[in-house]
């Protein structure tokens, strides 16, 4: 054989084995939510906007509103299979394939905007990045969303005061808590909540005051409870981790910069909703209350005898989770280690 024929053979070989780079492809971003009245969507947009900047010959399109018909539940399926590239993507909505990620929906633990940044980079952080990774996705970025109780004929207070209501949220061991309230819940996407509220499936939801401000749920929810944490909600922009692995190192670098910069975005825009959206409520005829630090402790004290150890018990990985996450939020105050001692026990102190 002649030697310009072998080399030539040689380099269609290493072509064909070597990674298919990111470079000329479309990187398609599906989400549930509505163009420009979800600040997601707006954060998405910043965030491409900043790799296009960096990266060039990386190119992508948005698809809002789960334009690309594919479920919000079937999003993770959509990434595990190289079907869809990116998400935005509630990690709760996976908890049936990794229980784990009930951490990001138990009522109360991040109890703030503040908490959630100090989250990012953190012991918990690279758990739940080595977790999406394992199974076949990378968490790109940090988007916490603080929320509410929402209920149409009546307001939430306390506990006591859900008992009998048919409740939506978005993570099982929430409705765990919800339930041993006596209420009764129904598991759904954010975006079918208007419908189930107008057909009476649901009386009341917690969730984001993202969602309930975007998909306009003040039309149907005319009580508010805010002001407390109790409800945060995780959704990250996510990749598959397929698509991940082709991005060169300088453009996984521009990846992670304008992740950050997307983060900072995102978090102004929620403090920003927090501060006004009481105007919009008010304006629309939605009766607000602002949980007292009393009904606010009660519902603390429900979720963590329930929701909270039943997450402890999946699996010793879930319980270094959440005592790496408490430990986290409560990090520089002096009764750390009572609060530590009190739901873990003695030996996870240290």
């Amino acid at each position: 054989m002649r030697i310009a024929t072998v080399v030539c053979l040689a380099l269609v070989l290493i072509s064909a084995c070597a990674p298919q780079s990111a470079v000329g492809q479309e990187i398609r971003v599906s989400h549930q939510w509505a163009e420009s009245a979800d600040g997601r969507d707006r954060a998405v947009r910043v965030f491409v906007q900043e790799v296009e900047a960096r990266a060039k010959g990386l190119k992508f399109r948005i698809h809002p509103n789960s334009s690309l018909k594919i479920k919000p539940t079937q999003l993770l399926a959509a990434l595990q299979t190289n079907a869809l590239e990116m998400a935005v993507y509630p990690l709760t909505y996976a908890v049936a394939k990794v229980p784990e990620f009930s951490l990001a929906g138990l009522p109360g633990l991040v109890p703030d905007l503040d908490a959630a940044r100090a989250l990012r980079g953190s012991e918990m952080h690279a758990m739940l990045q080595s977790l999406a990774e394992a199974h076949g996705f990378r968490i790109v970025t940090w988007w916490w969303a603080p929320g509410g109780f929402f209920a149409k004929d009546l307001q939430i207070f306390g506990p006591a005061s859900v008992r009998g209501l048919s409740m939506r949220a978005a993570d099982p061991l929430f409705e765990r808590m919800l339930v041993a309230a006596g209420a009764s819940t129904s598991n759904m996407p954010s975006t079918d909540i208007a419908a189930a509220m107008r057909s009476g499936e649901i009386d009341a939801v917690a969730t984001t005051y993202e969602a309930f401000m975007s998909l306009r749920l003040y039309e149907q929810a005319k009580f508010a409870t805010i002001g407390s944490s109790l409800f945060m909600g995780f959704s990250p922009l996510v990749m598959s981790l397929s698509a991940w692995n082709k991005l060169t190192p300088d453009q996984k670098v521009a990846f992670e910069e304008a992740a950050a910069i997307s983060d900072a975005y995102f978090d102004a825009v929620e403090r920003d909703l927090t501060r006004r959206m009481e105007k919009t409520l008010r304006a629309s005829g939605v009766a607000i209350w602002r949980m007292s630090s009393e009904d606010y402790q009660a519902w603390l004290l429900l979720a963590q005898q329930t929701a909270w150890v039943e997450y402890a018990t999946i699996n010793p990985r879930a319980q270094e989770l959440l005592l790496a996450t408490v430990r986290k939020v409560l990090a520089g105050r002096s009764d750390k280690d009572a609060l530590v001692d009190s739901i873990f026990g003695e030996d996870k102190k240290n």
